[in-house]
C-alpha cells in the first residue's frame, strides 16, 4: 500500500479533530466566561530512506532522504485571553478584570470557573444556580473582621439578618467656638441605649475665662442633664489644649443599662468668627436593624447594608491563581480542575497579588472570535478536501497498477 495513503487518512482523521474544536468554539459563542481553543498540527514521524553523507575528499556531503508519514494534532490550547464584560445589573453576577477564576466547591473538591453567574440559595449561601456549588471567601466575624490568612471558606449572605442594638460610647464634635461669643454655643446629637432607643444630646459650650468654655449636657429636653467635669480649654493661638482623652457623661433610662458617653473635644478650635460652629463627626450608637441588601466592591468585600443605616462587612471573594493556568482541565459547566501541569493552586483576594478585580453586576462573555473561527473553518475544510483527493488519487494509481497484468 501507498505511505501517501495512510498519511492522507491521518490527515483526514487529525482535520476533522480540528473541525470539532471549531464547532465546539462556535457552539459557545454565547455562553457565559467560555474560553476559546485552539488545534495545532505537527508531522508525524519519518521513514528514512537514505541517511546523510558528510564531505569526503572531493564530493561534497549528501543530504538525507526521507519520506514523512502523515501529521498528527500536536495541542489544543485554551486561549484565556479577556472576554468583554456585558452589564447586567444584577446584584450577584460577577465578572473578573484580569487574572483569575472564581473558586466554587461541589462539596468534596473545588472547582474554577470565569463564569460569575451566582444567586443566593434559601440557606442564604453564595452559589452557582446552575450546579449548587458554593462560592467560596472569607466570611468575617459579628464585628466584621476578616481573616483572609484562614482557608476559603463558603460564602454566607444572611439577607434578613438581626443587627442587635449598640449602645452609644463615644461623640466625636468638630469645629470652631467663636474667640468673641455673644453667647452659649450648642450642638445636638442623637445617641442610643442598650435597649436601642434613640435619645437627643444637646451639648452647650459657655465661656467663662479667655480661651476656657464650660460645657454642660442635657438629654430629652433635661429629663437628664449635668455639667462636665473638665473645663474645655485652648492655646493662645486657638488650637486644643483640654481636656485630652475627652470628658464623660453618664445617664440611666429606664430599663436599660446606664449609659456613659465620653465627648472627644479634640477636634475644636477657637478663632474669631461671627459665630461657632459646631459639628457632631459620629457616634458609635445605633438602634437594632436588619440586613436589607449588600454591595460587593471591586476588591471582593461584600458589605452588608442594614435598616438601621448601618453598614457591615460579611465576607469577600477569594479568586484563585495557577502557576499555568493554561494545563487546567476542564469540567463542564465552564468549569475547570487542577491537573498536573497546572501548578499548584494559589487562593487570594481580588486585586491582590497579581489577580484581577470583580466587577459586580457584570458578566464576562466569552472571548470566541468569529470572524477567526470561520476563516479556520474554511482552511480545515479545504485540508480535509486536498486529503481526501490524495487518497482519490492513490487509489486511482492504485488501480492502475493492478491493471497492468491486463
Amino acid at each position: 500500500m501507498m505511505r501517501s495513503m495512510f498519511a492522507a487518512v491521518s490527515g483526514l482523521r487529525n482535520h476533522q479533530v480540528k473541525m470539532d474544536v471549531i464547532g465546539n468554539n462556535i457552539a459557545n459563542v454565547n455562553t457565559v466566561g467560555y474560553k476559546t481553543s485552539r488545534v495545532s498540527f505537527q508531522d508525524m514521524l519519518s521513514q528514512t530512506i537514505r541517511g546523510a553523507t558528510a564531505p569526503q575528499g572531493s564530493l561534497g556531503g549528501s543530504n538525507p532522504q526521507q519520506v514523512g508519514l502523515g501529521m498528527l494534532v500536536k495541542t489544543i490550547d485554551t486561549i484565556l485571553t479577556q472576554g468583554s464584560l456585558e452589564a447586567t445589573g444584577k446584584l450577584t453576577d460577577l465578572a473578573i478584570q484580569g487574572n483569575g477564576f472564581f473558586v466554587v466547591n461541589d462539596g468534596t473538591a473545588n472547582r474554577y470557573t470565569r463564569a460569575g453567574i451566582f444567586d443566593i440559595n434559601l440557606q442564604k449561601n453564595l452559589v452557582d444556580p446552575s450546579t449548587g456549588y458554593k462560592v467560596q471567601g472569607w466570611q468575617a466575624d459579628d464585628t466584621g473582621v476578616l481573616d483572609i490568612t484562614l482557608p476559603p471558606t463558603e460564602i454566607s449572605i444572611p439577607i434578613g439578618e438581626l443587627m442587635v442594638a449598640e449602645d452609644t460610647n463615644n461623640v466625636l464634635l468638630a469645629g470652631n467656638l467663636d474667640a468673641s461669643p455673644t453667647g452659649p454655643a450648642s450642638v445636638s446629637v442623637q445617641v442610643y441605649d442598650s435597649l436601642g432607643v434613640a435619645h437627643t444630646l444637646v451639648t452647650t459650650f459657655t465661656q467663662t475665662a479667655a480661651n476656657t468654655w464650660q460645657w454642660s449636657w442635657d438629654v430629652d429636653g433635661g429629663a437628664w442633664s449635668g455639667v462636665g467635669v473638665s473645663n474645655v480649654t485652648f492655646n493662645p493661638d486657638g488650637t486644643f489644649l483640654g481636656p485630652v482623652g475627652g470628658d464623660t457623661l453618664t445617664f440611666n433610662p429606664a430599663g436599660a443599662n446606664p449609659v456613659n458617653i465620653t465627648i472627644d473635644f479634640a477636634n475644636l478650635t477657637q478663632f474669631d468668627d461671627t459665630d461657632s460652629n459646631i459639628i457632631v463627626r459620629s457616634q458609635d450608637g445605633f438602634a437594632m436593624g436588619v440586613l436589607e441588601t449588600f454591595t460587593i466592591g471591586s476588591d471582593g468585600i461584600i458589605t452588608g447594608v442594614f435598616s438601621n443605616g448601618m453598614n457591615r462587612t460579611l465576607a469577600r471573594l477569594a479568586l484563585a491563581m495557577f502557576g499555568n493556568s493554561a494545563g487546567l482541565m476542564r469540567s463542564g459547566g465552564t468549569m475547570f480542575q487542577q491537573s498536573t501541569n497546572s501548578g499548584e493552586v494559589r487562593l487570594v483576594a481580588p486585586g491582590e497579588s497579581g489577580v484581577g478585580s470583580v466587577i459586580p453586576g457584570s458578566l464576562e462573555m466569552a472571548n470566541v472570535d468569529l470572524a477567526q473561527e470561520f476563516t479556520n473553518m474554511i482552511t480545515t475544510q479545504r485540508g480535509f478536501q486536498a486529503n481526501s483527493r490524495i487518497i482519490t488519487t492513490s487509489d486511482e494509481m492504485l488501480m492502475e497498477l493492478v491493471n497492468l497484468k491486463r
